[in-house]
């Protein structure tokens, strides 16, 4: 274990001290014995959403173009699931959606704050940074405050704290990584990391085409593939953050609000409980150190914080080990829209 990762592990080594010893090489099927249940319990997980108010809200082209019941629904239905396991989740919200919907728009974010969560910026319109220059990134970050920031005044907060940016992309330069985390702490944000990734968008977009088609043996299958991708994917980065770390540091969820969670949010909370997960909030799951060390590693891309480690701590790590979401998933949501 390198220097920084020895930096790292302290401060945790009593709530991790189990998954200290033997797991040195990755398993996908995480710890077993004894170790898995001293593992479990000490493990917690920050659920955030993407793209508040609405996924498709905007997009002329989704296969249901959601009405305004629609989308208050699809958010009443993750915020009664959220409720109902006393979970503190973050929204990300894109200020172009909220000002297409209207008044809607910030009745929703009401609805997010009088259930006591939080909101963070997700810039004003979802453009990529990897487009952009310093300047229009700043642009998009100081626009996307519009309708976050009189709401949390009102609450707690005096302005959101947390920032994602579409795609995780956080600098596909040195230079301008460099840039983009003193940009952020300028304007007083941390950068939201992410851990756990499902393809949430891609199960959606077929889940969408099935509701369109009135198919419902395929929707409930879409759902089943969904819940099992899930399961298996908050099990495969737990065993890729010990691996490179030598220990689990907070999980942290990435989901978007869309359809398809609106109707399955009870259950994947209830998979992250069986598998021995307490749920925290985003602030808390990034005061960890492992959230602590910046990142070095610029990428084009938008990998979860595990595979940013293993390059960032020169670990090796089998990437193919990752199971995609299914091809007759991908391939149908990509077809041809259904004739209704």
């Amino acid at each position: 274990m390198t220097q920084i990762r020895k930096t790292i592990a302290q401060g945790r080594l009593a709530a991790v001290a189990a998954t200290l010893i033997g797991l040195a090489l990755f398993s996908p099927c995480g710890p077993v014995g004894p170790q898995a249940a001293e593992s479990n319990a000490a493990r917690t997980v920050a659920i955030t959403f993407d793209d508040l108010p609405h996924v498709n809200a905007a997009d002329p082209e989704a296969p249901l173009p959601p009405t305004l019941h629609a989308v208050r629904q699809v958010n009443r239905d993750i915020l009664g699931a959220l409720k109902s396991h006393a979970v503190p989740a973050t929204g990300f919200v894109v200020e172009k959606r909220v000002e297409q919907l209207g008044p809607v728009g910030k009745d929703i974010l009401k609805d997010w704050i009088d259930a006591g969560l939080d909101l963070g910026n997700h810039t004003y319109s979802h453009a990529d940074s990897n487009a952009l220059d310093i300047n229009a990134i700043e642009k998009e970050i100081v626009d996307g405050e519009r309708s976050i920031s009189p709401f949390l005044f009102r609450s707690a907060a005096s302005k959101p704290r947390f920032l994602r940016l579409p795609y995780n992309h956080v600098g596909n330069t040195p230079e301008k990584q460099q840039a983009i985390t003193t940009l952020a702490a300028g304007h007083g944000y941390t950068l939201a990391a992410s851990t756990i990734d499902t393809s949430d968008y891609l199960f959606d977009r077929a889940y969408e085409k099935a509701l369109a088609a009135r198919d419902t043996a395929k929707v409930e299958r879409i759902v089943a593939a969904y819940l099992d991708h899930t399961r298996e994917q908050i099990t495969y980065y737990a065993g890729l953050n010990r691996q490179v770390l030598g220990y689990e540091p907070p999980a942290i969820m990435l989901l978007h609000v869309n359809s398809l969670n609106a109707v399955t949010l009870d259950r994947i909370l209830t998979l992250f409980e069986e598998a021995g997960y307490r749920f925290i909030t985003l602030e808390t799951a990034q005061a960890d150190p492992a959230y602590q060390q910046p990142l070095t590693i610029a990428t084009k891309f938008g990998p979860m914080w595990g595979y940013r480690w293993a390059r960032q701590y020169n670990v090796k790590v089998n990437g193919s080990a990752e199971k995609e979401p299914p091809d007759w998933v991908v391939k149908y949501g990509e077809s041809i829209q259904p004739d209704l």
